[in-house]
């Protein structure tokens, strides 16, 4: 490529750069398929031929819609998209490490994670009304790999959603397409206020926890959950209200304490998650870490949940194993 020829694509990746940050979901379409051949060869010389090439480029690609504000150089945005699936493919190397494909970018540490996007992203809102158009097969998924912090790996969604590592692959891909889409359809729409939602839902958790501590779970359950709640273990109800109460009570009365470190909020689903405490005298009561994951009703209750641990092996409670 010649040195005018270069100069002309910075100058037009910085147009369409420039757009995608204003909302224009169209223009960032028209990055990623300038850069996607690059992005793809990126990929492949981590991780070698295979489906998990078009996995990293696909989950690189629902990052750019994320995080395309934080491009500091619009004209550089090229290099920016090959570091982020570079990132992916090591990440997915290390299978134990948390999915965080902008670590090495210059983000500042405390606003690196999901939680800034939901607060400052100029397009959140807009994103979150296109993730609820999706089915709730595909929105779960979708949004533990993209937006929670522990619960990210294919084979820690397997399990939370109770299907194959398989079906979770097809879902995110499904659910990838089918957001672009959706998010061309919503763009005229109004959108609900995501970081009010959010910062709404952390209260609401730290009052849930407040209230098992004070022996008042149950009379929070039945004032704001609804009548037919369920605990789930993946698809499969293994109990409902007695079993949720008798279990936190058990919990707090061992000295076990939960506190909130992450919240993600939507209309129809909301993603708690919290480090465990265990008491002094049995500091493997729990595990140490749990996430809420609860789908709401149309009244906006808690109808099912779901609670699942990134490190279980030291689950010793009946509930916690759920």
């Amino acid at each position: 490529m010649s040195p005018n020829a270069g100069e002309t694509v910075r100058l037009e990746d910085a147009v369409l750069t420039r757009a995608a940050q204003a909302g224009d979901v169209a223009a960032l379409g028209l990055l990623l398929e300038r850069h996607r051949a690059g992005m793809r060869a990126v990929a492949l010389s981590i991780l070698g031929p295979g489906p998990d090439v078009d996995d990293v480029v696909q989950d690189a690609a629902v990052t750019a819609l994320r995080r395309v504000d934080d491009v500091r150089d619009p004209a550089a945005v090229g290099p920016w998209l090959r570091m982020i699936v570079r990132n992916a493919g090591r990440t997915l190397l290390r299978d134990s490490v948390p999915f965080q494909p902008l670590d090495d970018l210059q983000v500042p540490s405390t606003e690196a994670g999901p939680e800034r996007w939901l607060e400052h992203h100029a397009m959140r809102d807009w994103i979150w009304e296109a993730i609820e158009e999706l089915s709730p097969a595909l929105r779960l998924p979708l949004v533990l790999r993209h937006f929670s912090t522990h619960v990210t790996s294919y084979e820690q969604i397997a399990v939370a959603c109770g299907v194959p590592v398989g079906t979770v692959r097809s879902r995110l891909s499904q659910g990838r397409s089918k957001l672009a889409t959706a998010l061309a359809a919503t763009a005229d729409a109004p959108h609900g206020d995501t970081a009010q939602r959010t910062r709404a839902s952390r209260v609401e958790a730290r009052e849930t926890l407040a209230a098992a501590e004070s022996g008042h779970f149950g009379r929070l359950l039945t004032e704001r959950w609804s009548p037919e709640v369920a605990l789930l273990r993946g698809n499969d109800p293994v109990g409902g209200w007695n079993r949720l109460v008798r279990s936190m009570d058990s919990d707090v009365e061992a000295g076990v304490r939960q506190r909130l470190v992450h919240a993600v909020a939507g209309r129809s689903l909301v993603v708690w998650e919290m480090d465990i405490l265990n008491p002094a005298d049995n500091p493997e009561h729990c595990p140490p870490e749990v996430a809420w994951l609860m789908t709401l009703d149309d009244a906006g209750r808690v109808h099912r949940l779901r609670l699942f641990h990134p490190r279980p092996e030291r689950a010793t409670n009946p509930l916690l194993l759920a």
